[in-house]
């Protein structure tokens, strides 16, 4: 097993977080991990991505021109990751400030209503979880229960307290995503 992903959207919408919460839930089940993210001023505004790879067996490069799954977050991440999908592989959408919706018919499209539901559910905090939670169930590559402990991990002592709300958020996440 090997999947090379791509997580991009606007600074502050969680997507550099979402990558480290995977890759550390892999680490926990002893796959091969790569994390690569983009910092600098796009970190809040502008597009920031992560790409991370996990695999049963090592990793030669962490760097890539074509991905296995793209998760994009925002209209300017669907224009510059969609075509770098490779056939045969997955594009993982949020409606919210996406126009144009993918146009490809050689990859499989999955749209999640993440923004919305985190709204509804007052939930916004937790946004990136409804994302890593449609994730999962599409490619279910780490375990939930690994993803919490990287959670619990991951989150400063202070925000503790939202585990029970980002498990809700991913299990909503499961529940929301659909086919294009």
């Amino acid at each position: 097993m090997k999947q090379e992903i791509i997580i991009s959207g606007f600074g502050g919408q969680g997507v550099l977080s979402m990558g480290k919460i995977l890759a550390y839930a892999a680490l926990m089940e002893g796959k091969e991990v790569t994390w690569m993210p983009a910092y600098g001023p796009e970190q809040r505004g502008g597009t920031a991505n992560v790409t991370v790879i996990i695999s049963d067996e090592p990793i030669s490069s962490p760097i890539l021109s074509a991905y296995d799954t793209a998760i994009l977050l925002n209209q300017p991440s669907l224009d510059k990751f969609q075509s770098k999908v490779k056939a045969g592989g997955t594009l993982i959408y949020d409606s919210f400030g996406i126009i144009d919706k993918p146009s490809r018919t050689d990859i499989t499209s999955w749209h999640i209503p993440a923004m919305e539901s985190a709204a509804e559910m007052s939930m916004m905090k937790c946004f990136n979880m409804f994302i890593l939670g449609g994730f999962l169930k599409v490619h279910p590559i780490v375990s939930i229960d690994s993803v919490m402990k990287a959670l619990h991990k991951t989150l400063p002592a202070r925000h503790q307290d939202l585990l029970p709300m980002n498990e809700q958020a991913i299990l909503k996440g499961r529940e929301i995503i659909s086919k294009q």
